[in-house]
């Protein structure tokens, strides 16, 4: 499991960066454009067609897994948008939309000289980015089955392997908690996370955790930890 699942109570990472603009610099802008784009035009959506040679499947789940392929000593290093056009141009490589040869070329001519930036698109995936961007992806479902726990249940949480992607905190790992509430309806997630447990829909819990459980001698007292976490992800706290 990668590092940076971790992070629930470690002490000593400072400093932390309090910045408060969405965008530092201009081309972390272009970056979340690029991003939305290859949102709005991933084949698995129902959407109009477009012109456009882009015919893969890109989610939230592919940029977050492209981030967390990295060195965690790297992840930590660079800025959060660093990340993304880290892990958005692996993508295309490993897709073959560009080799890594011309993606290197072309780094070293924008560096050398950086170009205009383009204006204008095609109209058609104009319209479908600006549809994605009203009605996205709604990762709810009708529930087929009804859920495993009741509110007030004690149940532990697993320690799935996680190989390229993991919805459930480091920290969280092998606690016990109650169940504090249920969402309505089942929930699936931006794609399937094999032995990490999640494929399709299923229910997603509140639950309720005592820090003291989670961080003994080192938590404040008077307060309750909560997590919102996928049915795949719980076992009843008898569970070996």
């Amino acid at each position: 499991m990668k590092l940076q699942h971790y992070l629930g109570g470690l002490e000593g990472l400072d400093p932390i960066s309090l910045e408060t603009r969405v965008f530092v610099e201009a081309w972390e802008e272009r970056i979340f454009g690029i991003h939305t784009a290859m949102m709005a035009l991933s084949p698995q959506l129902n959407l109009a067609a477009t012109p456009s040679t882009f015919g893969t499947v890109w989610t939230w789940a592919d940029l977050r897994k492209g981030a967390e392929s990295m060195n965690p000593f790297d992840y930590f290093k660079f800025r959060y948008y660093e990340k993304w056009l880290g892990g958005i141009s692996a993508y295309f490589v490993a897709n073959g939309y560009i080799t890594q040869e011309e993606l290197d070329a072309r780094t070293k001519d924008f560096l050398t000289s950086p170009p205009a930036m383009p204006k204008g698109g095609d109209a058609a995936v104009d319209a479908r980015v600006r549809t994605y961007l009203l009605v996205g992806d709604d990762p709810k479902r009708d529930r087929s089955a009804p859920p495993r726990f009741a509110s007030g249940d004690v149940v532990r949480v697993a320690n799935p392997n996680s190989v390229d992607h993991t919805r459930v905190p480091g920290h969280l790992r092998n606690k016990h908690g109650v169940i504090d509430g249920i969402y309505p309806d089942a929930y699936t997630y931006l794609c399937d996370t094999g032995p990490d447990g999640i494929g399709e829909a299923m229910p997603v819990y509140c639950v309720r955790f005592d820090p003291e459980a989670l961080w003994p001698g080192n938590t404040e007292k008077h307060f309750t930890f909560y997590a919102d976490i996928f049915e795949a992800y719980l076992d009843p706290a008898t569970a070996s």
